[in-house]
């Protein structure tokens, strides 16, 4: 079977070198450190302290095409369904801003920061280059997805350090137990991810059990693969604070209804559980 995680390294580091040749590292830090001249201590809004302070934790996400499923919803658009998220009671949002394999733009982030968004946006991307981290921070992102699987530790610790310096947390994805001495770098927060991004073949129950290795006052984030609110209340029993949903939205003719329709149900079913 095809390793399409190894694809897309692959493809990104190609596009990579084409980025820099339109836009020199050298033009694009210069802009990044025009941000803090404008404003000497730029403040963005945490996804850590919104996911701790939420209720719900859900992680909106604006995904329009995956390489597993094709497009999702092409004529999705940046300007409005991220404030529709924000209006329906998402507590950050996700933004794909790989183009090849998942429809993305950079400027989507823009556009939504533009459009009113002024809750925590997730720059998810497969970030193997510091390159990247100056691209999320000049598009108005608050915290960059950092791969465990794309990375040597001594290169994520290094993209760590300098995601912080630029005022990004990190939002480090993790999928086995192989790939737990990352957790050790103390990220902002500790994702599981439900998808093995080798094969793409989806799990929940994987962040169940991947949940007792990650440190107990962490905030852990469950992505891919949740549709149902029962899910979210039993992934909450079992400490994470954050959960990252795309498809279950984007899929529907109108993503933030059903992020509000799914928000509801979840309280709810709470709600249900409590008083048994």
């Amino acid at each position: 079977m095809k390793d399409i995680l190894q694809e897309i390294i692959a493809h990104k580091r190609i596009e990579l070198v084409q980025m820099k040749s339109l836009l020199s590292p050298h033009e694009l830090y210069e802009r990044v450190e025009n941000i803090y001249r404008e404003t000497p201590s730029p403040m963005l809004p945490s996804m850590r302290e919104a996911l701790l302070r939420s209720d719900s934790g859900i992680i909106a996400e604006f995904k329009r095409k995956s390489p597993s499923k094709g497009w999702i919803k092409e004529e999705g658009r940046a300007e409005e369904i991220p404030l529709s998220y924000q209006q329906h009671g998402a507590s950050a949002i996700s933004i794909l801003t790989d183009n090849h394999y998942f429809g993305g733009s950079d400027d989507f982030i823009s556009k939504a920061r533009n459009s009113g968004v002024t809750l925590p946006i997730l720059y998810k991307n497969f970030i193997i280059d510091e390159y990247q981290l100056f691209q999320a921070r000049l598009c108005g992102a608050s915290a960059v997805l950092l791969i465990a699987a794309d990375l040597s530790l001594p290169e994520c610790k290094t993209l760590l350090t300098t995601a912080h310096e630029l005022g990004l947390e990190v939002l480090l994805e993790m999928h086995s137990e192989s790939e737990l001495n990352y957790a050790d770098l103390l990220p902002d927060l500790y994702g599981v991810n439900n998808r093995n991004l080798g094969t793409f073949f989806t799990d929940v129950e994987n962040s169940f059990r991947m949940a007792s290795y990650l440190p107990a006052d962490g905030c852990k984030v469950s992505e891919s693969g949740i549709s149902n609110p029962e899910t979210v209340r039993d992934l909450r029993l079992a400490g994470f604070c954050g959960f990252l949903i795309g498809e279950t939205f984007m899929k529907s003719e109108f993503p933030g209804e059903s992020l509000h329709n799914f928000i509801t149900m979840f309280k709810q079913t709470t709600i249900s559980s409590q008083v048994l």
